[in-house]
């Protein structure tokens, strides 16, 4: 056994986790560390904003998303809020823009990690983009229809 071998045995090396991120700069011995531990991801991918890091390697993640209320035609903010772990290697802290994703239960309420800080940008809101669409379309048909009815009068 050569050196390099050691070294990702013993979790030195960052491995690769599936998903197409950044490899941390920093090392840790932290087993539930997706690089360096033995930690595996699956599921789904979010982006946010940490809201938290009271707790010890926990960071509260949040996110707003766009709610279309059709009967209003109208949007409603709604409000998501997580708990992650977050790895030494990474140390996401209040204020920083995060991707998490989904993993095995890592305690009554944390089933994401955090994998990668990075700069903030235009985050898309999902679902926004095919309610405004109905919305649009609903206002074209009922303008026709006004438009029809004072064409008969």
């Amino acid at each position: 056994m050569d050196q390099e071998d050691i070294k990702v045995i013993h979790g030195m090396e960052p491995k690769q986790i599936g998903i197409d991120v950044p490899r941390p700069s920093g090392t840790c011995q932290d087993s539930k560390c997706p690089f360096h531990g033995s930690l595996k991801l699956h599921g789904r991918v979010f982006t946010g904003m940490v809201l938290a890091t009271r707790s010890a390697k926990t960071a509260t993640v949040g996110w707003e998303r766009r709610y279309a209320l059709p009967k209003y035609e109208r949007y409603e903010r709604r409000y998501t809020k997580l708990h992650a772990h977050n790895p030494s290697c990474i140390n996401a802290q209040e204020g920083d823009l995060v991707t998490i994703a989904e993993t095995r239960p890592l305690s009554k309420t944390k089933h994401f990690v955090v994998i990668q800080k990075s700069k903030p940008i235009n985050v898309k809101v999902a679902g926004e983009d095919e309610a405004a669409e109905k919305v649009k379309e609903k206002k074209m048909k009922e303008s026709k229809e006004k438009k029809q009815k004072k064409g008969e009068q």
